[in-house]
């Protein structure tokens, strides 16, 4: 069943039953409050991580503006999107792998405006449904508006994955882990669900996984934080795709270049 969900999700992943999408966290972009880095050297850094990434195996790329803390609770400035697309428009054409976006800290409208522009094929959404308590204060849902985005530029093709408990934040109020899981499927049409520890780096709760994967039908789960060599055993049987940022990096922390080596470690387990 696995398989025929990854080629209605994408695709190129046919035949893959465990994707792993490798994260290229961009360093500060122009207009954040780390003005001194270049956007030369945010191509460069970019670049390394790429081709590391795809060289060593990976099944898939995603994008995301991760050096530009703090980030806006939901609409970033145009200049953001702009360079977000460009840069993406660059990786497609020089990578021939599945590429998504994900605008922090929940601008997927942004997201969906980079991928119909750079031909990318996923987003992910961090709070597609619902409302969270989270560092950047109230963040609600966007499916209303996302969707209908979606539908008015004909772009069905670009998935959506969307978080479940997302990290760095709290439910506001009392929802079941089934129920939210449930409600972003079946309600705010999402493609994909993401389980994801607590916070960058931090490995999912295998109950968490089990409890949403339990519900998910033929919606595929994917793992979304803290994924290594460690923890896969335990997830493996679970989950159907893996998004892989901190693990990947040298020493294993999130804001130091890919290193290759980790990258063919964590593949050739997974295989």
């Amino acid at each position: 069943m696995c398989e025929i969900v990854f080629v209605e999700l994408i695709e190129a992943w046919k035949g893959i039953s465990k994707p792993v999408v490798g994260m290229l966290h961009l360093q500060s972009l122009p207009g954040s409050p780390r003005r001194g880095i270049e956007l030369e050297s945010v191509r460069t850094a970019l670049w390394h991580d790429a081709e590391a990434l795809v060289e060593a195996g990976v099944n898939g790329l995603m994008l995301e503006n991760f050096g530009d803390h703090p980030f806006f609770p939901s609409k970033v400035p145009p200049w953001t999107t702009a360079h977000m697309t460009a840069l993406a428009v660059e990786v497609r054409r020089r990578f021939d792998v599945p590429l998504g976006i994900n605008v922090l800290r929940n601008d997927g409208r942004a997201a969906l405006a980079v991928a119909h522009a750079a031909q990318a094929d996923f987003i992910r959404v961090n709070v597609l449904a619902g409302v969270r308590v989270t560092d950047q204060g109230i963040v609600e849902g966007i499916a209303h508006e996302l969707l209908r985005d979606r539908s008015l530029l004909d772009a069905e093709r670009v998935k959506i994955l969307a978080d479940v408990n997302v990290k760095h934040s709290a439910p506001l109020g009392t929802v079941a882990l089934e129920d939210e899981a449930i409600d972003l499927v079946e309600r705010a049409s999402a493609d994909g669900l993401i389980v994801s520890g607590s916070a960058t780096g931090k490995p999912a709760d295998m109950e968490e996984l089990q409890r949403v994967k339990a519900v998910s039908g033929d919606t595929p789960v994917w793992v979304g934080s803290g994924v290594d060599l460690d923890g896969l055993d335990d997830c493996l049987p679970l989950a159907d795709g893996f998004i892989v940022g901190s693990y990947f990096k040298v020493d294993g922390f999130v804001r130091n270049p890919v290193d290759a080596d980790r990258v063919r470690a964590l593949m050739n387990r997974i295989r």
